[in-house]
């Protein structure tokens, strides 16, 4: 499609679109397709459960948002946009669900239908990608429920650019068509103003159900997968000597010539196969020539999207299909596009069976050392990307990349009018040089089989190449690249001498003697291995890796003591069912992401140590896992120790007060402040984090906000209460917190540490205490502004005492919490820019019609003297703490001071989402205490807040 449209050519294509929504609304709609329909909750399928899983592990983030976005020359109407897409979250269930968990199992609930979606506007000067990565990478809550997001970065008056951004647990790529096909139709309706019909979609959640209740049918499809993944192990690849850690990956696209695609796809007609098999081919040869390795894994997407009742389901449809395809006997690449054909067909008959339930039939076999699963590497075609085709525009799809690798390597073919191919490969999976070797190999191993397919693997480049990981010894370099070996090894012992094993690739091939002596002359003598040990076969761990302690000559290490490891063993044997050994590996005896997370939270109970799902994946045996603990305790005592807690029976003092959220960057300070002015304290903590409160003064009652019961009980034993918790991102949970403390305060003080968030987005630049809340306010601001509703209404009630609602913005403090929040949000967008030297636009005076942008902030010491004064002296309503207020552009500059970097301030007339605060707020009723005192000025806590521990100045 051209780039650019004469007017008439416009009007020509909208009375064209008017007349074909004229026929379609004179045919008859199709029939609706029949769903089941419940009551809601509904389980998650099982494609829905690991990303739920995934985010429960900390390892969700923005890995897994799936941004849709289009440019589009010619007018858009922003309100029919947002009509559109309120049209569409009504339609379809899925893009307006929530997830919770009622014990160990999870559950979809479907939420009202919202009056209106938002679209925020920005306007840029050039092409937005900035905005648009940051909007694409913010995080969703998925206990909120994920709405769908929408930005519009407007570069002129006919060019914008429209990011839509969803969760992958509600949406898949087969879905984008049809979100891009009915938001299209739902837009020509609003511009027209007139009502569109359209027959009802199914939804999602009856898609869930049908596959829970057939989950007991799916036996024969398991048994087939158990049998044809038997013995398989995931590919190792060649990793980085020095990971970078996270899931950052890089692209490599090698552009192709333009007779390769045709060739390629005469090559899959001459043998009955698509050209996404002839790829997935080439993709295993790629893999076999970098690695040596004959049996491979790779997994590609499958679907379960089956006939016309589910052609238009919007949600996660997709499986991985793990292809097993063995490469012995060097067969020519015609050949081999034949084995994996029929290894394609095999699985598609299969490919209802979850590939999760894969997974856990096959344990430890289908991991890795750090518990990643079987298929580690997938294989694609690409085609053109899906567009937002509106009427009267011209659109063009915009890639935006998330950088992040959801498996350590990907193939992709690219089919376009400009054929190229690209690897992709985590930085924490895979050595860089060695991906870009790979990026070569395999452009040039396409444009080679399209050539000549009959060309043996051997013959493509000179035969398997093994790379090896640039971090090996230089011994175990040397014995693989020798042709006689099939595999080496050559760890480095903590003592002892150094000993190389081999494999040979066939029987009398050179002897441990000969070999040594090939190493003595290519080697410097202190890189000589003392001997060289044939071995049948490498011993190998569950994943594939090398097992060090099996090797002949390895020290017995005994097995671990102590408490912490007797409760990892018993935890593990009435998880798993069996006791383990202390090296057994998790998923060996049948562990999985679910099992993990009760595992833990077993132990964290138990031993009263902090410690997560993602912990026990990682460390996978009971010895690594009890090590962690030890550490933990040790962490912990050295702690407790300093603090030296009073022994014996607490008893609760007169005067005492409750202290919640102690652990926290707001209620650490109000703990220090309570124990400067003498008060007895109970601060409420976990367990796990009891001994960073527990100290002179200070008492500490177990619990949390999920502990309604411990609440109530805390709140019945104390004279005053300071309620400084808060979940952030659980807003039923925080009401639900407060109800029950409300319900068991009956004397004394209450003093609610709340936010301005509560305010909403008020009329009036200056906001005073106790002005009226305005909307729209979000879903944190509106929590906050029902707790305070719940505590005034009571106070002063049955013997109760004044009440006291603490309204803060941003906190800032020397504290590792306060810390990182300067890393998130609007302070973290500058922040980050500032630290990468990145130039920053702020919105400058008179920005959208207003003189002022920037944030208002307080000091966590004024705070807590703020909150304590509240004790003696309620305020008997709302109260504001604020320390003062920073403009962006001077906030900006003095983070670049103190990072040590040189970003480039600009004032723009535009205003980020992000940025689009000009509120100043009164706190008249707290200024005394909060008057400032030496070294609580903006600056200064920012400094201490930067150069905390373990921070380092950029460019020093």
């Amino acid at each position: 499609m051209a780039t650019d449209m004469t007017p008439s050519s416009a009007a020509l294509q909208e009375e064209l679109l008017r007349r074909a929504r004229a026929r379609a609304g004179s045919r008859p709609a199709a029939p609706a397709p029949s769903a089941v329909r419940e009551p809601s909750p509904a389980p998650l399928s099982h494609a829905q459960r690991r990303m739920w899983l995934m985010d429960r592990l900390g390892q969700g983030g923005s890995l897994y948002s799936v941004p849709f976005a289009t440019r589009l020359r010619g007018p858009l109407d922003i309100d029919a946009l947002s009509a559109a897409l309120t049209g569409l979250v009504r339609r379809h269930h899925i893009l307006r669900t929530r997830y919770g968990q009622r014990g160990d199992e999870a559950y979809q609930e479907v939420l009202a239908a919202p009056d209106a979606m938002d679209v925020v506007v920005v306007e840029s000067d050039d092409d937005g990608m900035r905005v648009l990565n940051q909007e694409a990478r913010r995080p969703f809550d998925l206990s909120a429920g994920p709405l769908p997001r929408a930005l519009v970065v407007r570069h002129g008056p006919q060019d914008h650019t429209v990011l839509l951004t969803f969760h992958h647990i509600a949406i898949d790529g087969g879905s984008l068509e049809t979100v891009a096909d009915e938001l299209s139709q739902l837009y020509a309706a609003a511009v027209d103003e007139r009502p569109h019909t359209q027959p009802e979609p199914p939804q999602y959640a009856d898609f869930a159900r049908r596959e829970h209740a057939a989950a007991k049918r799916l036996g024969e499809g398991l048994d087939h997968w158990v049998r044809r993944l038997a013995g398989a192990t995931p590919v190792r690849l060649p990793r980085p000597a020095h990971s970078p850690g996270g899931r950052a990956a890089v692209a490599r696209t090698t552009a192709l010539e333009a007779p390769v695609l045709p060739a390629l796809r005469e090559i899959g007609r001459q043998r009955r196969a698509t050209l996404f098999t002839v790829s997935l081919a080439a993709s295993f040869a790629a893999l076999h020539r970098m690695t040596g390795e004959e049996d491979l894994v790779i997994g590609c997407a499958g679907t379960h999207r089956e006939g016309a009742a589910m052609r238009n389901l919007v949600g996660l449809c997709v499986n991985t299909l793990p292809i097993r395809v063995n490469l012995s006997g060097d067969p020519d690449f015609g050949t081999l596009v034949e084995r994996v054909r029929d290894a394609l067909l095999e699985a598609q008959q299969h490919r209802d069976v979850p590939f999760d339930l894969i997974l856990e039939r096959l344990g430890a076999g289908a991991r890795g050392a750090d518990g990643t699963a079987l298929v580690r590497v997938s294989a694609d075609v690409l085609r053109e990307p899906t567009a937002l085709r509106l009427p009267g525009t011209v659109a063009e799809p915009v890639d935006i990349g998330l950088d992040e690798a959801k498996f350590d390597l990907s193939f992709g073919l690219v089919d376009s009018d400009s054929p190229a191919c690209i690897v992709q490969f985590g930085q924490s999976a895979l050595d860089s040089a060695a991906g870009d070797r790979l990026a070569d190999d395999f452009g040039a191993l396409l444009s080679a089989v399209a050539a000549d397919p009959g060309l043996t693997l051997s013959r493509l480049g000179g035969g398997p190449q093994a790379i090896v990981a640039d971090d090996c010894h230089p011994a175990e370099a040397r014995l693989r690249a020798d042709s006689r070996i099939a595999n080496a090894a050559v760890p480095v012992p903590a003592a002892g001498p150094l000993i190389a094993y081999a494999v040979l690739r066939e029987t009398g091939g050179p002897s441990p003697a000969q070999l040594r002596s090939d190493l003595r002359a290519a080697l410097p003598r202190e890189s000589v291995p003392a001997a060289v040990t044939l071995l049948d076969a490498m011993p190998r761990t569950a994943d594939g890796s090398l097992d060090a302690a099996r090797l002949p000559g390895a020290a017995a290490v005994p097995a671990p003591q102590g408490p912490r490891a007797h409760a990892v063993t018993a935890a593990f044997a009435e998880l798993l069912g069996r006791v383990p050994a202390p090296d057994d590996d998790f998923f060996v005896l049948g562990g999985h992401s679910l099992i993990a997370v009760q595992l833990a939270e077993r132990l964290r109970t138990g031993l009263t140590l902090p410690v997560t799902g993602l912990d026990v994946m990682q460390c996978r045996t009971p010895r690594a896992l009890a090590a962690l603990l030890d550490e933990r305790e040790s962490e912990r005592a050295a702690v407790v120790a300093t603090a030296a807690p009073a022994a014996g029976k607490r008893r609760v003092r007169e005067g005492t007060v409750l202290v919640t959220g102690g652990t926290g960057g707001v209620g650490a300070f109000v703990l220090r402040e309570l124990a400067a002015q003498g008060r007895p304290v109970l601060a409420l903590a976990r367990p796990e984090s009891a001994h960073l409160v527990a100290g002179d003064g200070v008492e500490v009652v177990e619990g949390d906000l999920n502990d309604l019961d411990g609440l109530r009980a805390a709140v019945e034993s104390a004279d005053a209460v300071i309620h400084a918790a808060c979940t952030f991102t659980r807003p039923e949970v925080d009401v639900a917190a407060m109800e029950a403390m409300v319900a068991a305060w009956s004397r004394g003080p209450f003093v609610f540490v709340s936010s301005v968030d509560a305010y909403g987005k008020p009329a009036d630049r200056q906001v005073v205490e106790d002005a009226a809340s305005q909307q729209p306010l979000s879903a944190y601001g509106q929590a906050k502004l029902d707790c305070e509703q719940l505590l005034l209404r009571a106070a002063g009630t049955e013997g109760r005492g004044g009440a006291s609602v603490v309204r803060s913005p941003i906190v800032w403090g020397p504290h590792n919490r306060l810390r990182d929040q300067l890393r998130w949000g609007a302070t973290g967008m500058l922040y980050q820019a500032a630290q990468a030297g990145d130039p920053i636009q702020v919105p400058g005076p008179g920005a959208e019609g207003h003189d002022w942008h920037g944030a208002p902030w307080v000091h966590a010491s004024a705070l807590a003297r703020a909150v304590t004064a509240c004790l003696d002296t309620p305020v008997h309503g709302t109260a504001n703490a604020v320390s003062g207020h920073v403009g962006w552009a001077e906030l900006a500059a003095e983070l670049g001071r103190l990072l040590g970097t040189d970003s480039e301030i600009s004032l723009v007339d535009r205003v980020h989402p992000d940025l689009d605060h000009r509120w100043h707020y009164r706190a008249d009723r707290l200024a005394t205490s909060l008057a400032e005192l030496p070294g609580e000025g903006w600056r200064s806590v920012l400094a201490a807040m930067i150069e905390g521990p373990g921070q380092v100045r950029a460019g020093r």
